[in-house]
């Protein structure tokens, strides 16, 4: 009976020891952005930021002001991205299909300063990181647009669903706020891993393995990276990549499977928190889930068939940076 408690506590230290560490490595990324991105909003840097995106709605088919909400959601979160965009909403004549190309902008790229930060941390480059998330959501944004404007499709008025509550907020509530989220992100990380070691252990992660291999196979990623790349795409880029850190400095996954991977979390990730966001600001769920999640998936099958991704020489320089922290047995 002892020997069961021991062994019992033993694994619940070293699970404990494991999230810390993860916790660590995204607090330590985290914290510094958050406080710089404050500063930046505190100073009204906002929009002055804003006039490089402002003249980009006009590609996407949307109001010029609709640039605010995306700075803001580019800067901070989906959250703060809406409380803008609710502001601006009621004075703009918006349709359903508009809303829809606006949220998928906001679902694809957000949040940029801090979760570009940990996909580079986990070995993409900066330059390739970046213009993944922005490229990717301005070509989606444009094709939809077509789409919708070309078919006729949604262009009924949107019906806002909810409203968040707008107020001056003090630099003692925001610092609250961004402890109460730590804390949290630490409870969930915790709960990934003992997730992912209940399924190593019974068996399950090799069994969904095997079920995902079809659809691994033809985006071209190794199934070292499978449970991470579905963390990520179902709860979010800063769960997932952080989990991918640790993974990729451990060498358990490969410099090309790492870059489809975050690629594919890029452009994919937290589709079920996101994607209620988004349906709340009054999207369709043609584009803000299932458009979204096809544009990343050809995206990346198209990725892994580009013959410079499997040059090695190419992928060091312009791709992936892991070499420097990575044992000499690490996959390449």
């Amino acid at each position: 009976m002892k020997t069961s408690f021991s062994a019992a506590c033993a694994i619940l230290w070293d699970l404990a020891k494991e999230t810390w560490r993860v916790s660590y490595t995204l607090f330590k990324l985290m914290v510094p952005i958050l406080i710089l991105v404050k500063a930046l909003e505190e100073l009204g840097a906002f929009p002055y930021i804003n006039l490089v995106f402002q003249p980009l709605m006009s590609l996407v088919g949307l109001p010029e002001s609709m640039g605010l909400v995306w700075t803001t959601t580019l800067l901070t979160n989906m959250y703060g991205g809406m409380i803008v965009f609710f502001q601006l909403a009621a004075t703009e004549q918006l349709t359903v299909a508009q809303v829809t190309v606006l949220a998928t902008l906001l679902l694809m790229a957000h949040s940029l300063p801090v979760e570009v930060r940990i996909v580079q941390k986990a070995g993409v480059r900066f330059p390739a990181a970046l213009l993944t998330r922005l490229l990717g959501a301005l070509l989606l944004a444009m094709l939809m647009n077509a789409i919708y404007t070309l078919g006729d499709f949604h262009q009924e008025p949107v019906k806002l669903l909810w409203s968040p509550q707008s107020g001056e907020q003090t630099l003692i509530q925001w610092a609250w706020d961004q402890i109460q989220s730590m804390v949290m992100i630490v409870f969930i990380i915790g709960g990934l891993l003992g997730f992912l070691r209940f399924l190593r252990f019974v068996g399950i992660e090799r069994l969904m393995i095997r079920l995902l291999q079809p659809l691994l196979r033809f985006l071209g990623i190794g199934p070292e990276a499978t449970s991470l790349t579905i963390i990520g795409v179902t709860l979010g880029l800063s769960f997932g990549g952080g989990l991918l850190i640790q993974e990729s400095r451990a060498g358990h996954i490969s410099d090309r499977d790492i870059f489809l991977s975050l690629t594919l979390l890029g452009l994919c990730h937290s589709m079920i928190e996101d994607t209620l966001l988004a349906l709340m600001m009054g999207a369709d769920i043609s584009g803000v889930l299932w458009l979204r999640l096809a544009f990343g998936l050809c995206v990346v099958a198209l990725v892994a068939r580009l013959p410079l991704l499997n040059h090695k020489g190419f992928r060091a320089r312009y791709l992936v940076s892991t070499a420097k922290f990575r044992p000499h047995s690490a996959k390449s």
